[in-house]
């Protein structure tokens, strides 16, 4: 702004200048051509108006040099100048253009060189007063600006310094969550960003929002952390528990059998050690799967008839537990129940939650299993009873390992009185390795399991019905007679008779079954 002012103001200066000089040589040169036609005539200066100066000199018509030259002083007279002055003037093409040139004590002048008829005169002003303005005008502009800059700079230095104060905070925050503990143990209460601190509207505001979320981030984090560490110590103690029961019972019968003592008989003693054996090998069994599960191993992968699989869960349930009511739902409307997965795995889901059913409720208790195809695709498994319920302080850790409804460690040695803690975390843990979900509802008198498993699409395929148990049969032989229904139900081989025969999967006719309730 201000280097423009100055070349407008000098342009300007610079044209006044040059038309009073164009002037000054047009009333010289017709001052000449009414007088004496002389080479050295410069009468014309003594006019009136001619500024102190003024520098008037007559040229040579051929080669152009300088015949007279004279100034006027500061008295307002015109005087000679000297031979260096002259040559100075020299040269000037008579073309009407302005030149500047610098004449030894004189200074800088603009002269112009005007002529007609064999008469040649230059006219020359100082450039003193244009100089003189425009340094002038430097000085005052670069004064304005040093001054404009220095508010500038304080003002900017006093904005940014507030509009920075939130940042200094954020810095004063972060400061003090490095300062914070988090190596280990439980890490809450971080300190926050300010709310005020958090407007998006500003990169401060910004920045602080950004370490908030941050912070919440790594608080979250760590909270996973201790989680997972207090659930391993809790595993590892648990499971020590678990491994060292019977441990210890096999070590005591050991003792007694070393010592030949007669309070125990040898066959007594032998079978609870291979009980105890086969506890401990299934409750590292149950460890092994779930740690192959938690790496993500893959699992076998084959059609699966969830409808023959429950039957046959139900049908080994009722055999463990008779005094229990078990019944049967199939509800296949849109066709059978075909999921893709491992069957071994996928029975073992449903066997836990039988299991559960039956450790956890009094005798005479409704265990009813169903299966269920869902759109879209979906095939449902659900194992509900009208006992007791869970206590709501246990719901949420249900699926979790080692959670049992007892808060002690004890239990009883293979009956359903009490378990490991695992059946339910196998389940969840299988499941999900099937992409399904599992979940619980509980409240007094009714308790529902639910797995939801996507479907095999596999349309247009005709099944036959099947067939049921006689209820009326004698519960610790299950045979395979036929029981006339009102809907088809399903049926199954004697338990020894299904372990060593190859299996068939009947199927129900897709569209037959209704929520009628079949008991085993």
């Amino acid at each position: 702004m201000a280097l423009t002012t100055i070349c407008v103001q000098r342009a300007y200066l610079l044209g006044n200048l040059d038309e009073r000089v164009t002037n000054a040589a047009e009333r010289g040169l017709g001052g000449v051509k009414v007088g004496p036609r002389t080479d050295t005539d410069l009468a014309f200066l003594n006019e009136q108006g001619q500024a102190a100066g003024t520098l008037a000199a007559r040229l040579d018509a051929t080669d152009g040099t300088v015949t007279a030259a004279e100034v006027i002083g500061p008295d307002g007279r015109p005087r000679a100048v000297t031979a260096d002055q002259r040559a100075a003037l020299a040269g000037i093409g008579a073309d009407g253009s302005l030149h500047t040139r610098t004449v030894p004590g004189l200074g800088t002048y603009r002269i112009a060189v005007l002529g007609g008829d064999g008469l040649y005169v230059l006219i020359g002003l100082p450039m003193d007063d244009v100089r003189t303005m425009l340094n002038g005008l430097v000085v005052v502009e670069a004064a304005v600006a040093t001054a404009g800059l220095a508010l500038a700079c304080g003002v900017c230095a006093v904005v940014i310094r507030r509009q920075l104060r939130p940042l200094g905070r954020v810095a004063a925050t972060a400061v003090a969550v490095s300062r914070s503990p988090l190596g280990s143990g439980e890490v809450t209460g971080l300190l926050r960003v300010p709310e005020r601190d958090t407007d998006p509207g500003s990169e401060a505001g910004q920045v602080g929002a950004a370490l908030n979320r941050m912070i919440d981030h790594v608080e979250s984090s760590l909270a996973r952390r201790q989680r997972g560490e207090e659930r391993m110590r809790r595993f590892l103690a648990d499971a020590s528990h678990e491994l060292r029961t019977p441990l210890a019972s096999i070590a005591g019968y050991a003792e007694l059998m070393n010592r030949g003592t007669h309070k125990i008989k040898p066959g007594l003693a032998w079978r609870r050690v291979s009980a105890e054996s086969a506890r401990m090998t299934g409750l590292v069994e149950d460890l092994l799967l779930l740690a192959r599960l938690d790496d993500g191993r893959p699992l076998e992968s084959a059609e699966v008839d969830l409808a023959a699989l429950v039957s046959e869960a139900v049908w080994d349930a009722r055999a463990a537990g008779d005094g229990h009511d078990w019944q049967l739902v199939l509800l296949l409307d849109d066709g059978p129940a075909l999921v893709t997965g491992d069957e071994a795995r996928l029975h073992q889901v449903v066997a836990n939650l039988l299991a559960n059913a039956r450790a956890h409720t009094p005798a005479g208790t409704t265990v009813v299993a169903s299966v269920e195809t869902a759109a879209p695709r979906r095939c449902v498994i659900r194992v509900r009873d009208d006992g007791p319920g869970i206590p709501p302080g246990l719901l949420p850790t249900v699926f979790e390992r080692f959670t049992r409804a007892d808060a002690s460690r004890s239990r009883t040695s293979g009956g359903a009185g009490g378990g490991a803690g695992l059946g339910l975390a196998i389940a969840a843990a299988i499941t999900a390795a099937h992409g399904g979900r599992i979940g619980v509802e509980s409240e007094p008198g009714r308790t529902a399991f639910t797995v939801d498993l996507p479907c095999t699409d596999l349309p247009g395929i005709d099944l036959p019905a099947i067939e049921a148990p006689s209820a009326e049969a004698p519960r610790n032989e299950l045979p395979c007679t036929e029981t006339t229904l009102a809907h088809p139900a399903i049926s199954g081989p004697p338990r020894s008779a299904r372990r060593s025969a190859p299996r068939s999967v009947p199927h129900p006719t897709p569209g037959a079954m209704t929520d009628s309730p079949l008991e085993l």
